[in-house]
């Protein structure tokens, strides 16, 4: 590893913002140096938590000591404000989704070539231990070739637990563009690049109550549905596999696993890509799913919970960001670069236009899978 260090600067002080200031620290190559958004307020807020700078927008992107911008703000302003940065010299790391279109992903990628500048974008999810550990278990050839498999995220609805749903109801939202990212770059990460898609959608219901912390004023206010909210995928694979993806927010229970893929010798059952550990099983011609030995990958260690209470989670975020910043300095391609996250937009939108068309679409972009994530490597990103 190199001893540099790349300063960041954070656009958008909302929720995910104090997991990034508190997450950053763990890292080598990344020094959180200030905060910014639209409401001043909330930038100082951030900035007097975690002891950074809070500054305007604009002096933010002419701030000198900072290198990278992690793009924070809504989905819609996404493209927007990454183009700032680039126009500004900056890298940029952006939350999940990238852009709302393939057309602003490659307009960006495209961009960003010609400025010699860097753009990645969460989810890092796939870096996790248990996600590495099930891409070396394929890459292995315990389950043989992946010819096909299923994924399912299912549930009631946002407005069962965020205070402020509405921009999941509206264009631009909905579960494909929310969820989708961490399945189809987990499995871009485990099969590799997507080459056509089909798919259908639907609107479960036009209207949603908010209905969620008792001290949410909010409580039983209605939104009105304006994008669908449950999405059936199809997803042929440059190596031949066949995967369905479900993404939905119309389902008050299920039994789904999120993730099954099935080789050509055994079947692998994989952990909630929304999250970086979790169990791995495969099951060979015996039929019986067993789990795989714990490898001791330091993006897999419980490091988070709810206040006051046992640790219950890996959570890892800002491991995307800290590899873009060693790959910057090592002038490598990064896991979470554009190049693959913009496949994955194309991806997803192309999903979205099928159920809206009801067709088959062939996509135009292709990328190389993301390199594997070893304990080893891992450790070489952490301080």
């Amino acid at each position: 590893m190199t001893n540099k260090t790349l300063g960041v600067g954070i656009i958008g002080c909302g929720n995910i913002s104090e997991a990034y200031l508190k997450l950053a620290p763990l890292f080598k190559g990344i020094e959180m140096k200030a905060v910014a958004d639209i409401n001043m307020a909330a930038a100082e807020a951030r900035a007097k938590q975690f002891g950074v700078r809070a500054q305007s927008v604009k002096d933010l992107l002419n701030n000198a000591e900072v290198q990278i911008v992690v793009n924070l703000t809504v989905p819609a302003v996404h493209y927007k404000v990454s183009k700032q940065i680039l126009d500004a010299g900056k890298h940029v790391y952006s939350e999940k989704p990238l852009t709302l279109s393939y057309r602003d992903a490659l307009a960006l990628q495209k961009y960003a070539a010609k400025k010699k500048l860097r753009v990645g974008s969460a989810p890092d999810t796939f870096l996790g231990a248990s996600h590495q550990l099930a891409r070396k278990a394929i890459d292995d050839g315990e389950i043989g070739k992946v010819v096909s498999g299923t994924c399912h995220f299912m549930g009631p609805g946002m407005e069962m637990w965020h205070p402020n749903p509405d921009f999941f109801y509206n264009p631009g939202g909905g579960p494909m563009l929310d969820m989708g990212p961490y399945y189809i770059s987990n499995l871009v990460n485990l099969i590799g690049p997507v080459k056509r898609v089909a798919g259908m959608s639907i609107t479960g219901r036009k209207e949603r109550v908010i209905n969620n912390q008792p001290n949410n004023p909010r409580n039983g206010e209605k939104l009105k549905v304006k994008t669908p909210t449950t999405y059936h995928a199809l997803l042929e694979f440059a190596q031949g596999a066949v995967v369905t993806v479900s993404l939905s927010w119309d389902v008050w229970a299920n039994k789904h696993q999120n993730m099954e893929l099935y080789g050509q010798t055994g079947a692998m059952f994989v952990p909630d890509p929304n999250f970086f550990g979790g169990e791995v099983m495969v099951a060979g011609s015996d039929q019986q799913p067993k789990a795989l030995p714990n490898w001791d990958h330091p993006l897999g260690k419980l490091n988070w919970g709810r206040p006051g209470g046992d640790l219950l989670w890996a959570n890892y975020r800002c491991a995307g960001l800290a590899d873009m910043a060693d790959a910057i300095m090592k002038k490598r391609l990064a896991r979470c670069d554009i190049s693959m996250v913009a496949h994955v937009v194309e991806v997803m939108t192309a999903v979205m236009e099928a159920g809206e068309k009801r067709k088959i679409i062939k996509l135009k972009s292709t990328c190389k899978r993301p390199a594997p994530l070893g304990p080893k490597e891992a450790a070489g990103l952490m301080k």
